[in-house]
């Protein structure tokens, strides 16, 4: 292998590593403490790097909080993607895909609040904000997906239908700031709700 290959592997190994430490470090601590009380210096002094080196992979307390969340939402989406391509009702394929998101917003009330006000009104040029944008993307396609089953919907349909189910639940998420709220009633809100966009195959809520 060429001397020069060698090198850049390295360098992206590397690379790998310190944001793989970075997003450990943050995890942790957002987990334990809440994003709002956390510093950018105590993430770096965890993950055993600078502030400086920290701030080449995330701008902001922000984006570090969004290269945390990101990763969490994106598992629960294939889980929720999983779950529903299993569920023959249309309204419970829907709700299997939103719930875990729902349930992964809710881990750390806090943290899932910043991270929804970061998502909307973060700066959109960061690759953590549009990597936010993209899982919100791919979630209003598998709900079309469901929605478009049996060609009940034209797919311009389905999609007008899971953007505006999406919209359903990240506002039950988003107004929901009080931790004791279970994540049930959340859900049942939501359901509530989307029954009346998707109902179910059996005509029952």
């Amino acid at each position: 292998m060429p001397v020069a290959s060698r090198s850049t592997g390295r360098r992206e190994r590397n690379k790998q590593q310190k944001l793989d430490r970075i997003t450990a470090a943050a995890s942790e601590l957002f987990s334990e403490h809440g994003v709002e009380e956390v510093t950018t210096q105590q993430i770096a002094d965890k993950a055993d790097i600078g502030t400086g080196t920290l701030f080449l992979y995330a701008k902001s307390k922000g984006e570090l909080l969004l290269l945390v969340q990101n990763a969490h939402y994106a598992e629960a989406l294939e889980r929720g993607r999983a779950a529903a391509e299993t569920i023959p009702d249309q309204l419970d394929a829907v709700m299997a895909i939103l719930q875990p998101i729902v349930e992964c917003n809710r881990f750390q009330v806090e943290n899932g609040r910043t991270y929804l006000k970061e998502m909307v009104f973060g700066d959109s040029m960061e690759p953590r904000h549009r990597e936010a944008l993209h899982i919100v993307a791919q979630t209003e396609e598998a709900i079309a997906a469901v929605l478009a089953r049996r060609g009940r919907l034209s797919a311009a349909d389905a999609a007008t239908t899971a953007h505006i189910v999406s919209a359903i639940m990240f506002l039950g998420m988003a107004g929901s700031p009080d931790p004791a709220t279970r994540i049930e009633d959340i859900v049942q809100d939501i359901r509530t709700q989307v029954r009346l966009l998707v109902p179910g195959d059996a005509g029952q809520s």
